[in-house]
C-alpha cells in the first residue's frame, strides 16, 4: 500500500483510550433485541428473557502491560482473568465464564505456556468461573492475553455508569495507589539488576505492594455485600486507571459533577511509606496510579448508616451538579479540577 503523504494523520494519543474508542464506534447501531447496552460502560449487557447477560474483554500485551522480568506467568495468567472479572463486577453482576485467547512467540516452550494457564486455572477455581474457550494463535512480538468474561444479574441490581444523581455519595472499597508503587518498586529493581545481575534485592517490606501489583484480587464479595445490606448502589466503575479517570468517566456518563475529599481516599500505611522513599505525593499516586481493582460507586444519602461501620468501604465525597464540576477538595478545603492523568494505554 503506498501512503499519500497529503493524506491528514491524526495520532491515537491525540484521542485517548476512550475518544479513539468513541470514534471508531460512533456509527455502529444496536439491531439486535437481545442487545440491551452496547458500548460505553464496563462490560455489555444482553437481555435473554429477563435475565440481563454481561459481557467484557481485555487484551494485554507484553511490553505495553506486562514486563515478565519481574512479572511470573503463574501470576500473570491470574490477573489476566481478575482484569476481567472486575468489570462484570462493576456491573454488579456475578461472573460465571470465561473465554482465553492467547499469541505466543517461539521463544516460550510448552512449559512456560503451562505456567500461564496454571495461573488461569487458580483464578477460575477461586472465583467459580468456567472456562469455555478460546483461541491460540502464533505471534512475533512476544506474549499477548485476550480474555472475555462474561456474567449475569438481574436487572434491579444491574448497575450502570450512568445512574449517579445529585447529593449521592462516592464510595471506594479497599485501599488505593499500592499497586503503583509496587509496579515502582519492581521497575526500581530491575533497573539495579541490569546494572549488577547478581544483586539480591530484599523486597519483605513491599510485599504488600508487590502483590497488589502482581496478583490483585476482583472484588467479587461487594455485589453479595451490598446486598446483605440492603443497599443498591445508584452507579459503579472499578479503578483500574486511576481514581481520578473513573471519577470522570462516571460524572460523564451521569452527566453531573463531584466533590473528592483528599483527606477521605484510603491509603495503606505501606503507601504513605514508600511515597515518601520516591519522594511521590500519596493524594497523586492514589489519584493517578491505576491497576487497583477496586470499586468506585454511588448510593443514595439515606442509606448512609448502612455503610458507615463497614471496614470494606470508605465515602469519599459526593454527587454535585453538572456545572459545579468535578473537583479534589484539597486538606486545605481549596477546590481543584480533576484531571484524569490516569493510564492511557495507546499514549505515545
Amino acid at each position: 500500500m503506498i501512503e499519500d503523504k497529503n493524506t491528514p494523520r491524526t495520532s491515537l494519543s491525540e484521542l485517548g483510550e476512550f475518544g479513539l474508542i468513541r470514534h471508531l464506534t460512533k456509527n455502529f447501531e444496536i439491531k439486535q433485541e437481545t442487545t440491551h447496552l452496547g458500548i460505553g460502560d464496563d462490560a455489555a449487557v444482553l437481555d435473554f428473557d429477563g435475565k440481563k447477560c454481561v459481557l467484557t474483554t481485555d487484551l494485554l500485551i507484553e511490553g505495553v502491560h506486562f514486563d515478565l522480568t519481574y512479572m511470573p506467568l503463574k501470576h500473570l495468567g491470574y490477573k489476566a482473568v481478575v482484569v476481567n472479572l472486575s468489570d462484570v463486577y462493576a456491573m454488579n453482576a456475578k461472573a460465571t465464564q470465561i473465554t482465553v485467547s492467547i499469541a505466543v512467540s517461539n521463544r516460550f516452550p510448552l512449559e512456560a505456556l503451562e505456567e500461564l494457564y496454571a495461573g488461569i486455572e487458580t483464578a477460575a477455581k477461586i472465583y467459580n468461573v468456567d472456562v469455555v474457550g478460546g483461541d491460540t494463535t502464533s505471534s512475533t512480538t512476544g506474549l499477548l492475553i485476550s480474555i472475555t468474561a462474561v456474567g449475569h444479574a438481574d436487572q434491579e441490581v444491574l448497575t450502570y455508569r450512568s445512574g449517579a444523581k445529585e447529593n449521592d455519595l462516592l464510595v471506594v472499597t479497599g485501599d488505593l495507589g499500592a499497586a503503583y508503587m509496587g509496579l515502582q518498586v519492581l521497575e526500581r529493581e530491575k533497573q539495579v539488576f541490569e546494572v549488577n545481575p547478581n544483586s539480591q534485592p530484599d523486597l519483605d517490606q513491599y510485599t504488600y505492594l508487590i502483590e497488589r501489583q502482581l496478583k490483585p484480587e476482583a472484588r467479587k464479595d461487594i455485589a453479595e455485600l451490598l446486598k446483605a445490606l440492603d443497599v443498591q448502589p445508584t452507579s459503579m466503575i472499578d479503578i483500574s486507571d486511576g481514581l481520578s479517570s473513573e471519577v470522570i468517566h462516571l460524572c460523564t456518563q451521569s452527566k453531573v459533577g463531584a466533590n473528592v475529599y483528599e483527606e477521605k481516599i484510603p491509603l495503606d500505611p505501606a503507601v504513605i511509606s514508600i511515597c515518601e522513599e520516591f519522594k511521590l505525593n500519596s493524594t497523586t499516586v492514589a489519584l493517578n496510579g491505576g491497576e487497583d481493582y477496586e470499586l468506585l460507586f454511588t448510593i443514595k444519602q439515606e442509606d448512609f448508616p448502612k455503610i458507615k461501620a463497614n471496614p470494606n468501604l470508605t465515602v469519599i465525597g459526593h454527587i454535585v451538579d453538572e456545572k459545579s464540576g468535578i473537583g479534589l477538595v484539597t486538606r486545605a478545603n481549596e477546590k481543584i479540577a480533576l484531571q484524569a492523568q490516569g493510564w492511557n494505554p495507546i499514549k505515545e
